[in-house]
C-alpha cells in the first residue's frame, strides 16, 4: 500500500468515526477468504459499515478526532476489522455472538460506545444489553405515562360511582 492510498484510508476512517456514533474492534485473524466474506456479508444484511486496516491507520484516524479515544488502543493488536454504530448500540455485538455459534474463530477486542470503552470477549453480553436512543426514550415516556394513566384510571373510577350514587339519590327523591 502505497503512502497516498494509507492517507486515503486513514480519511475515510476519520470520516467514519465522525460520522457514527461508536464503533466495534474484532480479531477475525484465521479466517479463511470465505469466512471473511461471510462475515462481511452478514455485517452487510444487517446495514453496519465495516472497514479492515491496519492498527497503526486506524490509531491515526482515532487521533485526528481531536477525542480521547486512548482507552480503546489496548484493543489495536493484531488483525483489526472496524464495524461502525450508527443507531442501535447493540447490534453488532448481537452480530458477533450470533456468527460466534458457527465460527469461534471471531473475537471482540473492543468496543468505543458514547465515550464508553468495553474490552474483550467477556464485555460482549454487556455490550448486547445495551439499549437504543429510542428504546431509552420508549421506556421514559411510558414510566412517565404510566402515573398519569393511574390517574385517569382512579378519576373515572370516582365519576362512575358519582354517577351511581346521583342516580340513586334522584330514583330516591322521584319514588
Amino acid at each position: 500500500m502505497t503512502k497516498a492510498e494509507k492517507i486515503e484510508l486513514a480519511q475515510k476512517l476519520y470520516q467514519e468515526i465522525k460520522s457514527h456514533n461508536g464503533f466495534y474492534i474484532v480479531d477475525t485473524t484465521g479466517f479463511t477468504a470465505q469466512e471473511a466474506h461471510q462475515f462481511r456479508a452478514e455485517c452487510y444484511k444487517a446495514q453496519l459499515r465495516v472497514k479492515c486496516a491496519k492498527n497503526s491507520i486506524i490509531k491515526k484516524s482515532l487521533e485526528a478526532t481531536q477525542e480521547d479515544y486512548s482507552a480503546i488502543y489496548p484493543a489495536l493488536k493484531q488483525s483489526s476489522t472496524i464495524i461502525f454504530v450508527k443507531d442501535a448500540p447493540n447490534q453488532p455485538a448481537k452480530l458477533i455472538k450470533s456468527f460466534r455459534e458457527s465460527n469461534e474463530k471471531l473475537k471482540l477486542k473492543g468496543a468505543w460506545i458514547d465515550k464508553t470503552v468495553f474490552l474483550g470477549n467477556e464485555s460482549l453480553d454487556s455490550l448486547i444489553s445495551l439499549k437504543s436512543k429510542a428504546e431509552l426514550i420508549g421506556e421514559i415516556v411510558g414510566l412517565l405515562q404510566s402515573p398519569i394513566q393511574n390517574l385517569i384510571g382512579s378519576l373515572q373510577g370516582q365519576g362512575q360511582k358519582l354517577a351511581a350514587i346521583l342516580q340513586a339519590i334522584s330514583e330516591k327523591k322521584s319514588s
